[in-house]
């Protein structure tokens, strides 16, 4: 979605600038890339290149979780148990809603039960103006099934398809409720890309 998103926000002629984790893809050459491994430097970069962005689409799906301690070596076998002890990670969307001054977000919620009230509840909690709702199904596919809701919880638009063709009806919607009627310059839409198409 990630790459399709990208490839619709250009033919909109938006300037597009991707943060991108360790995918198997190839972005559109227009597309100024950043190029991250984990969630704390997604974070970063997108911090970096939130401030001169008028949107964020925040397709990507990072960890949600990070160990408290990394070997930088090999762990040989010892015969005992051994525990992981996992931490949060940031929510970038979150972070950057609080720091956002005028620009619109768009979150995306891959969930596997309850599509809609979990979707409704990361609307609210991440302080998006729209969330795309999608499941499972989306992951390694060519295709996706979506909903989009605005931040009333209103239903918008649901669209199956393409990736391509859904990106470019999630942009429609973008152009219409989000960012029609605002100053045309600089115009600069930023993905972020999850690891599939």
């Amino acid at each position: 979605m990630g790459r399709a998103l990208a490839e619709a926000a250009l033919a909109s002629g938006h300037q597009v600038v991707v943060v991108s984790g360790p995918v198997d893809i190839t972005y559109p050459a227009a597309a100024t890339v950043r190029n991250v491994v984990s969630t704390e430097e997604m974070l970063e970069s997108s911090r970096q290149e939130f401030a001169a962005c008028d949107g964020l689409i925040a397709a990507a799906a990072p960890c949600d979780y990070r160990p408290v301690r990394v070997h930088q070596d090999k762990m040989a076998k010892t015969g005992a148990a051994v525990d992981l002890r996992l931490v949060e990670t940031a929510d970038i969307v979150a972070t950057l809603a609080a720091e956002k001054t005028h620009q619109w977000l768009v979150g995306f919620a891959l969930e596997t039960r309850d599509h809609r009230f979990r979707a409704l509840a990361k609307l609210e909690r991440k302080s998006c103006d729209l969330i795309v709702s999608n499941g499972l199904q989306a992951i390694h596919a060519l295709d996706n099934e979506v909903e989009v809701i605005d931040r009333r919880g209103k239903l918008v638009g649901a669209f199956s398809g393409t990736k391509e063709a859904v990106a470019q009806q999630i942009l429609a919607i973008i152009g219409r409720l989000l960012i029609s009627g605002r100053p045309e310059s600089a115009q600069r839409a930023k993905v972020r890309s999850p690891s599939t198409r």
